[in-house]
């Protein structure tokens, strides 16, 4: 083989590695915060469900690589020096090129699990499910690599690669209906394999250049009792670093610090104050109303305020029934769930019509505040909506506007912290934005604000545009050899795809001319600076303290 072609490959199995990690982390991730929000969800111990997830995470691997790989029904050097690598990642054990071949034709033959089965957390699960953009671009990524491991791309392995999107889509994107049944169930007992048709990862015999030496399929994963200052500590850090929402940050450190109080006063038997912790949240949606809200739940909980501190979601399909007398028993199996937690209601408004009779809203109304009275010391509920009808409800029920006398209000996210959030998914997925990408997003997300009604995205809008970016870039390189790791982690002004903004919006996007707003971190200095300075270092006028310049709003003075 040429050193050049060599130095490709050596170069593509280093990323191949790096991304077989990632997805490890992802699965793990995941799994803890599940485990720790949603202990009720994960079905047994927390050491089992952690052993079941990453179990999960190699049989997605191996799908992945074999649905690719073997395309073409052979498998080439590459794909062994590939799959050498994937192997040592799944059971720590180098193999050779004879046994690497053996152990891949093992499984060849054991490819029933599907990927309903594989990706059901994501689809199943709520701390999964936030992340199932992640897992769609980490398949990919992964599946690409297997594709390039030979230096170029087949036209059979990219009608691969689009059917297994599609399969991503089909499973992970799922219309608003009932949710179905996975193709096969996934089973949760202890430490038994995971096993579906007649795949099976973790309790059958490996092939024997894996079992030599009884090597257990399972990587130790440790799990640790946490106190509740960690609990705490670790909300508060979340919540602080949720991008924007600075007067909902001080409002909620205000409140922690008069609950602390209250507590510093019963051990000196002091009088105590009673407070409400109902609250309306009102904003337009992905501004983060949902995030604060388990994030409130936590601090309660952490903060025994609440002996558990979930959360749970629901609106009005999930409290009022469609024929009479039966919205009771709805509301309160509903609220028996947030017993103990917080009780997250969503579009809170239309519980009650805006006109004529709705008896069976009403019903559940009732049931709702009746049981804040009863539970009160086991119930925190948080209603939520757009701004304007949230106002009108309570101005409408007085018995509502009783209850709930604490409001947060969400503001919609300015350009420069859309900016923020679509780096984040960048961050985590290991992808780079050049300043010009950074500046046709923040003209775009500009664009969009000045031109927004009351459903404008937000956060959901930084994702979408995100997800379509990834797509665009997947079709861009789509056949390009060498696949260099620069490819496959830069977005270019190219792969930002915005429907609704036209495109005069982003003409002359080069331009030396247009300037941004920059906030010193350290002195809150307002300055601003040239687009070629987006993404790099530059120094405050007033302290003189150097500070990177992510993002800004455009200044159109």
């Amino acid at each position: 083989m040429p050193d050049s072609k060599q130095d490709n490959l050596r170069a593509l199995v280093e990323e191949f590695r790096r991304a077989l990690e990632d997805c490890e982390d992802l699965y793990v991730s995941a799994a803890q915060e599940c485990a720790r929000l949603h202990p009720e969800s994960i079905g047994g111990p927390r050491r089992e469900f952690m052993e079941r997830m990453i179990d999960l995470h190699r049989g997605l691997i191996l799908k992945i690589f074999i649905a690719v790989a073997f395309v073409d029904h052979q498998w080439t050097r590459e794909d062994l020096v590939l799959a050498r690598s994937m192997f040592e990642h799944l059971w720590a054990r180098r193999l050779d090129e004879e046994q690497t071949r053996q152990t891949l034709t093992h499984f060849l033959g054991q490819t029933g699990l599907t990927w309903d089965a594989l990706l059901n957390p994501f689809d199943r699960l709520e701390t999964f499910r936030e992340r199932s953009d992640q897992i769609q671009t980490m398949v990919m990524r992964i599946a690409n690599l297997v594709a390039k491991a030979d230096g170029r791309l087949a036209p059979e392995e990219e009608r691969q690669l689009q059917w297994i999107q599609a399969e991503m889509r089909r499973v992970l994107v799922r219309l608003p209906l009932a949710p179905a049944e996975p193709e096969t169930p996934i089973k949760a007992v202890g430490s038994q394999a995971v096993q579906t048709d007649n795949f099976e990862i973790g309790a059958a015999a490996p092939p024997a250049a894996l079992a030599q030496g009884q090597l257990s399929l399972r990587k130790t994963v440790q799990v640790e009792a946490v106190s509740a200052e960690q609990v705490l500590a670790e909300a508060l850090v979340e919540l602080d670093g949720l991008i924007g929402l600075d007067a909902i940050k001080q409002e909620v450190r205000g409140l922690i610090n008069y609950l602390k109080m209250q507590k510093a006063r019963a051990q000196f038997d002091l009088p105590q104050t009673s407070i409400t912790l109902h609250s309306v949240f009102s904003g337009n949606p992905g501004t983060g109303k949902t995030t604060v809200a388990r994030l409130l739940g936590r601090i309660f909980g952490a903060m025994g305020i609440l002996a558990r501190g979930h959360l749970v979601e629901t609106d009005r399909s999930g409290l009022v029934a469609e024929y009479a007398g039966q919205s009771a028993p709805k509301s309160h199996k509903k609220i028996d769930e947030a017993l103990d937690g917080l009780l997250f209601i969503d579009e809170a408004y239309s519980l009650v019509a805006e006109r004529g009779e709705d008896p069976y809203g009403l019903e559940a109304l009732q049931v709702l505040l009746k049981r804040m009275e009863d539970n009160r010391d086991r119930l925190v509920v948080v209603l939520a909506g757009y701004p304007e009808p949230m106002d009108n409800l309570l101005c409408s029920n007085p018995g509502l506007s009783s209850r709930f006398s604490r409001h947060f209000s969400f503001p919609d996210y300015t350009a420069a912290e859309l900016g923020r959030i679509f780096q984040t998914l960048c961050g985590k997925n290991r992808y780079e934005l050049p300043a010009l990408t950074r500046v046709k997003l923040l003209l775009g997300f500009q664009y969009l604000l000045d031109h927004r009604d009351e459903k404008f995205g937000n956060g959901r809008l930084a994702r979408n545009v995100f997800e379509q970016a990834i797509e665009r870039l997947a079709n861009r390189i789509m056949g390009r050899v060498p696949l260099t790791r620069e490819l496959l982690v830069t977005l270019e002004p190219d792969d930002i795809l915005m429907s609704d903004v036209p495109p005069e919006t982003w003409h002359d996007l080069d331009s030396d001319q247009r300037h941004f707003r920059a906030i010193c971190p350290a002195c809150k200095h307002v300055g601003r600076a040239s687009q070629s300075h987006l993404g790099k270092q530059i120094q405050c006028p007033a302290c003189r303290k150097n500070f990177l310049f992510e993002w800004g709003d455009v200044q159109t003075d």
